[in-house]
Order: structure tokens, then C-alpha cells, then sequence
């Protein structure tokens, strides 16, 4: 039973991937896609923070702990930390490119685009 549980963060970052992507491919409106995206890479989030988790571990400040004490990774939560900087910064960038293409063309909506076919 514990190894059940142990597979329920990883079954949850795939859903909220899934939701995303679906959200992403179903989308006729640039600022919803944007947000969709943003959605599916709030999966990473919880998929690093699952694989560093440890039952009972505890923070890993190392000048009070034992060598034998189990502690968390703290190299997923950096990992995570840098994620999520990362995703804030391309979503702002692409909000930021869909209001001038608003600007210039008047839609957000990718089948009203002609002139940028090529």
C-alpha cells in the first residue's frame, strides 16, 4: 500500500501536464494558450518536489543534524526554486508578445492571423 502512495505525485504532475496540454491544443485565444502553457509547467514543479522528498526528513542545514539523519535534497528544491523563475519569466515574455500582437493585428486568435502566414 505505501508503494501505491508513493506513485501519487507523479500521477498528479502527469494530470496537470495533461490538463495543460489540452488546454494548449483546444485553445483558440493566445492569452488562454499562454496560461495553459504556464499551467503545464507548474507539472514540473510538483515533479521535482516529489523526487526530492523524503519521509522524515528534515531541512538540510548540516550543523545540527548527525551524519546519519535523513534530510531532503536540497538540490531538487533550487531546481525548483530556478523552475519556477524561469516559467514566470516566459509567461510574462509571452503575454508580453501577444499584447503587441494584439496592437497590431486586433485578435488573439490564431485562425484570424492571415497576415503573418507565409
Amino acid at each position: 500500500m505505501n508503494g501505491l502512495f508513493a506513485l501519487v505525485p507523479y500521477l498528479v504532475a502527469g494530470w496537470i501536464l495533461l490538463v495543460g496540454m489540452y488546454g494548449l491544443v483546444t485553445s483558440r485565444n493566445l492569452v488562454h494558450a499562454v496560461g495553459c502553457l504556464a499551467v503545464a509547467q507548474s507539472a514540473t514543479y510538483v515533479l521535482l518536489l516529489s523526487v526530492g522528498f523524503r519521509r522524515g526528513g528534515t531541512a538540510p542545514v548540516f550543523s545540527d543534524t548527525s551524519p546519519h539523519t535523513v534530510v531532503v535534497d536540497p538540490v531538487v528544491q533550487a531546481l525548483t526554486l530556478t523552475d519556477v523563475v524561469v516559467g514566470a519569466t516566459v509567461t510574462a515574455l509571452l503575454l508580453a508578445l501577444v499584447l503587441q500582437l494584439h496592437k497590431r493585428h486586433g485578435t488573439v486568435d490564431p485562425d484570424h492571423l492571415n497576415s503573418l502566414r507565409g
